[in-house]
Formats: structure tokens, sequence, C-alpha cells
């Protein structure tokens, strides 16, 4: 799957080594693609790629709980954020675990017929807003809940840094909107999303033996680790901010509801004065909003493309961590990330 990037020109994956290589090799084997745009985007930081693919792997596809319905958190999670890029995605996906009617009724813009299935859509859905989630009921058994929340808070970042650094369209001219094209890519899929993934593969992956703290809520699976390694590395990006602007996106993301705000909020500082907190907000709230003059306002000597993958995953995060700290409250939350000296 092939689209193009903004912003970024990131390494091409046919040069991968290392670690890179180890990830692209992982995709290949449990996801049935070996770079696609969504972790090419992050490979120029590879403990960033490592840990948004560990997240994504350990939940969505080795996780606990079933593989249709954590694909409807996906999607639901993604309609939520507006990524169309992502929608597209997770419909082709529910073909490819053979859910064909349901994929399509999704692609219409319809509710699922199964009542089972509307209530896994709209929980991942409900997730962009803080609190939503916090008291439950569960649409899925308890025990599968690192699976699904999981999965909910590794798309709630994909799904911000794809809007702000991938384009919107999954294949060439928009091609996946065509059903033939969806059934057909859904189905090239359908071995690897059908067969059983050794749950923690992706650690091994991680920087060091110890990636931090894992959340209660992860009742001690590879997802919470998982979490921990994502969480470490996206929270080093806060570097590329002062301490000014560090204390203004983090207040901005405490008072934040879940909502859309618009460009005129006060909470978006002008980019000619503030430009790397206003990138960080956007990639936060808004990722689809940023633009070529946001991005020219915040480059200067140093700031290359890796610093930006860097701050767009930090404010990503910070949108991650917000809905995350409301519903660990539940569980025991784990320590609070912290910005590191600038």
């Amino acid at each position: 799957m092939s689209t193009r990037f903004r912003f970024t020109a990131p390494p091409s994956p046919r040069a991968a080594t290392g670690r890179v290589a180890e990830v692209y090799g992982q995709l290949a084997r449990d996801f049935g693609m070996r770079a696609p745009d969504t972790f090419v985007v992050l490979s120029s930081t590879p403990e960033l790629l490592t840990g948004a693919w560990a997240l994504m792997r350990e939940s969505l596809i080795a996780g606990p709980g079933d593989r249709t319905g954590k694909e409807l958190v996906a999607l639901g999670v993604s309609l939520a954020n507006r990524c169309p890029f992502c929608v597209d995605a997770h419909t082709m996906l529910l073909h490819a675990t053979g859910d064909h009617a349901l994929a399509e009724r999704l692609a219409r813009g319809d509710r699922p017929a199964d009542e089972a299935h509307a209530r896994v859509l709209e929980w991942g859905e409900r997730s962009r807003v803080p609190g939503a989630l916090e008291d439950g009921p569960y649409p899925f058994p308890r025990a599968d809940l690192p699976g699904y929340l999981g999965t909910a808070l590794a798309f709630h970042f994909i799904n911000r840094v794809v809007s702000a650094l991938v384009g919107e369209s999954l294949l060439p001219g928009g091609a996946q909107r065509l059903r033939p094209v969806r059934s057909l890519g859904g189905r090239a899929l359908a071995r690897t999303v059908r067969r059983t993934a050794l749950p923690g593969d992706a650690l091994a992956l991680l920087d060091g033996p110890d990636p931090g703290e894992a959340p209660a809520w992860a009742g001690g699976t590879p997802v919470g680790l998982a979490y921990a390694a994502l969480l470490r590395a996206a929270m080093a990006g806060a570097g590329l901010l002062d301490t000014d602007d560090q204390d203004l996106v983090e207040e901005v993301l405490h008072a934040w509801d879940g909502s859309h705000p618009p460009l005129a909020s006060p909470g978006f500082p002008d980019r000619r004065e503030r430009p790397g907190a206003r990138l960080a907000l956007l990639a936060a709230l808004a990722p689809y909003r940023i633009t070529d003059e946001d991005v020219a306002a915040w480059r200067r000597p140093g700031h290359t493309d890796d610093s930006l993958v860097r701050l767009v995953s930090f404010g990503a995060f910070l949108a991650v961590d917000r809905l995350e700290s409301v519903f660990g409250r539940t569980f025991g939350r784990s320590p609070a990330p912290t910005f590191p000296a600038t």
C-alpha cells in the first residue's frame, strides 16, 4: 500500500537495517504487509517505530479478544478521530477477517446489523472523550480488556501520526473506495489475519529489558510493556519544546474534552509566536489541520524530518495519555509521564 507522505521523506524500506528491518519482518509475517506507510513514517526514529508496532501487534494482533471486535474498535477510533486512511484500512481488514457483509455495511456508513458489533464500534468511537469509558460496561469480556483498550490507545496514536504526516488515500486514486478492491485487498490478507500470533514477540525489539512500568489495566500481558515503551519513546519529543511551551501544551490537554476544536480556539497559539507548541497541540487535537505554513514556521536549522516526527509523536501521545490516565484511575494509575529537561 503506497501513498504520499506529508512534510517528511522517510528512509526507504529497502535500505532498512537493524531493528527497523526486524520490525518490517514482523510486519510482513504478522500484519501481511512489510512496510505500510503508517510505520514507514516513523522509521527515522527506531524507538518510536518499535513502540508503535509493539503496541499494535500485542493488542490488535496477538492480544486477548476477538480480531473482528478489535478491528471494530480500531475503526471506531479512526472514525472519531476523522482519519480516512485508517477508516479505509480497517474496513478492508474486516474483509480479511471474513466479515464481508459487516465491512460493506460500514463502508456505506450504516450501523452494524449485529447489536454486539454495534456496541463494540460505539465503544471505540466514544473512547475519544476522556472519561467516557471509565465506568463501563464493556461490550466484550472483562478478561479481553487489555486487547481492546490497547487497540484503542494504539490507534489514537497511529491515527494522529497518519493524519499529520501521511496522505489521506490508502491506495492510489482512492481505489480502496471500490467494493471489489476492498474485498480483494482483504482476501489477500486473510491468511495472515486469521493466523494465531504468539503474544510477546514484539517485546524483543524494544530498548533494553525494562521499557518502563506497565499500566494496571494491561493485567500483566505484553500489551502493558508495549504501552510503556511507546510512552517513553514519544515523551522524549518534549525536549523539542521549551518549558513555557511544554506548560501550555500540558494545560490545554488537561482541559480537553474530546472535541475537535476549531483553529480559532485560544488553545492554538499563533504559528509566528510559538510554532512548536502549535504543532504539538495540532498533532494532539486536530492533526489533519496541520498545514505547510505551520511546518515552515517551525522549521529552522536543526529541525530535521526526524525532529518533526518526534514532535508530532509527542503531541499525539499526549492525547493518548490524557485518555489513558482518566481510564486508568479505575485500575490504579501508572506514573504520569515526565517531560525531559530542555
